[in-house]
C-alpha cells in the first residue's frame, strides 16, 4: 500500500496521509479484540499517563502501546523509508522514536510495566504468538 507513495501526486499523497488514524487503528483493534476475547478488560488511551498508552490495565500497573511499523521506525518490511522527502521522514521517525523512549522511561519511573506491540505482529497467522506474548506480559 504505502510502497507506491512515490508515484502519487502531492495532492493525492496529502489526501491519503490525512486519513491515517492515530487511535482505533486496525492493529490496535486486533489487539483489543484478542485481549477482550481472553477476558481482559482495559482502559483506552489514558491521557493522564505519559504517551497516552493505547491500553491501560490500572490494577496490574501495565500498559500496552500498539506501534505502527512505519511511524515508529520498525526494522521490518513495513517500516520502510520513503524515497521522496527523505530528510523530513527520517527526522519525523527519529523524533517519534525519541518521544517513545522518553515516554517509556517516564512510565517505568512511575512504576508501570510497558509492552510495545508492533503492527507486523498483528497480521493474520501470528495471533497464537501474539496471544502468548500478551498473556505472558499481563500475568507476569
Amino acid at each position: 500500500m504505502l510502497t507506491n507513495m512515490d508515484k502519487l501526486s502531492k495532492e493525492d499523497r496529502h489526501q491519503l496521509m490525512s486519513r491515517i488514524r492515530s487511535v482505533d487503528t486496525a492493529p490496535e483493534m486486533a489487539v483489543r479484540r484478542l485481549l477482550h476475547r481472553l477476558g481482559y478488560r482495559y482502559v483506552l488511551h489514558d491521557k493522564r499517563l505519559p504517551g497516552t498508552p493505547d491500553l491501560v490495565f490500572p490494577s496490574r500497573r501495565k500498559v500496552i502501546f500498539v506501534h505502527g511499523c512505519f511511524w515508529h521506525g520498525h526494522s521490518c518490511g513495513r517500516g520502510f523509508k520513503p524515497k521522496t522527502n527523505a530528510d523530513f521522514w527520517a527526522s519525523k521517525i527519529f523524533d517519534n522514536r525519541k518521544r517513545d523512549a522518553k515516554n517509556l522511561r517516564e512510565l517505568r519511573r512511575l512504576g508501570w510495566s510497558v509492552l510495545n506491540i508492533w503492527e507486523c505482529a498483528t497480521v493474520p497467522g501470528r495471533s497464537v504468538i501474539l496471544e502468548a506474548r500478551l498473556v505472558r506480559f499481563l500475568e507476569s
